[in-house]
């Protein structure tokens, strides 16, 4: 019996260096997800699963399935499978108070509102942007949207629902879970939101490194622990698109863990926690 070369993991498939390699490319060229050589082992326990759905013998079965042009479904699927779809309602709950306190009374002079949840996963995150501006805005006609997008579109077939297990919802202020959670007919420890919350929010299906189909601008982007998933370049880039998009004055929130970099940084001041606000006139270059 012949030992497992160096550079291949020990498994049920056999995954070389040369393997994970070309999913990183991919990765990085199609999505702008950054695997270091030390998420190998990730990697490999994250794809095996669809190695075995599929049928596949090995990784390299597995690109060269990849390569194929009417598989863009399992592009996705290795997307779905390489990040980490883990949210709450009113995550980061620093972000909403922010939203309300110094957003919201801006917003209650406006008559369109505007509000970008990038990296929407399953629904919580707008959702809980939704709840926090009816609560804070008096009554009256606007033209108010949110707009949810997320690369991965069987999690928009979840958030598009707007049905969660009762236990998710314990972070949900119990007055809002009185005014816009129903529960579900015949399921039992199921709600579901409101059609006054979900008429508010419009789901869409987007990779954040390509371009954008809308011109905004928004009043507030929610991008929280997306760009952690990215290199240093792609974020840097994506925060400079985000200030491109927002008005002056506009928030952007982030993740605990990420922080703003590059040529954005002039664009924008420090708000709170992981909260940028952009300025009407960009301030002085500062070294990244």
């Amino acid at each position: 019996m012949s030992l497992a070369s160096a550079d291949t993991l020990p498994g049920e498939f056999a995954f070389t260096d040369a393997d994970f390699e070309a999913l990183a490319r991919l990765a990085r060229s199609e999505y702008g997800l950054s695997l270091a050589s030390s998420k190998k082992p990730l990697v490999y326990s994250r794809l095996a699963r669809r190695l075995r759905a599929r049928g596949l013998a090995t990784f390299r079965d597995y690109m060269s399935l990849l390569d194929r042009a009417e598989e863009a479904a399992e592009r996705l699927e290795l997307v779905s499978a390489l990040t980490t779809n883990v949210t709450s309602f009113f995550r980061e709950k620093h972000h909403f108070e922010t939203l309300r306190s110094a957003l919201v009374p801006e917003l209650a002079t406006q008559k369109r509102i505007r509000i970008w949840s990038a990296g929407c996963s399953s629904g919580q995150e707008p959702f809980s942007i939704a709840m926090t501006l009816l609560d804070g805005l008096p009554p009256g006609a606007r033209d108010m949207r949110i707009l949810a997008t997320d690369i991965d579109p069987a999690i928009l077939r979840k958030a598009r629902a707007g049905r969660h297990p009762a236990e998710e919802c314990a972070t949900v202020p119990d007055e809002f879970r009185a005014r816009w959670l129903r529960p579900v007919p015949g399921e039992l420890d199921l709600v579901e939101m409101s059609a006054e919350i979900k008429a508010l929010v419009s789901f869409a299906e987007l990779n954040l490194i390509c371009d954008w189909p809308f011109a905004g601008p928004f009043d507030a982007i929610f991008c929280r622990n997306v760009a952690i998933y990215f290199d240093q370049e792609t974020q840097q880039r994506l925060w400079s698109r985000f200030a491109d998009k927002l008005r002056a004055g506009g928030f952007l929130f982030i993740g605990h863990s990420e922080r703003l970099s590059g040529a954005a940084l002039p664009e924008f001041e420090t708000a709170g926690v992981t909260t940028y606000r952009k300025r009407a006139t960009p301030g002085p270059a500062r070294p990244t």
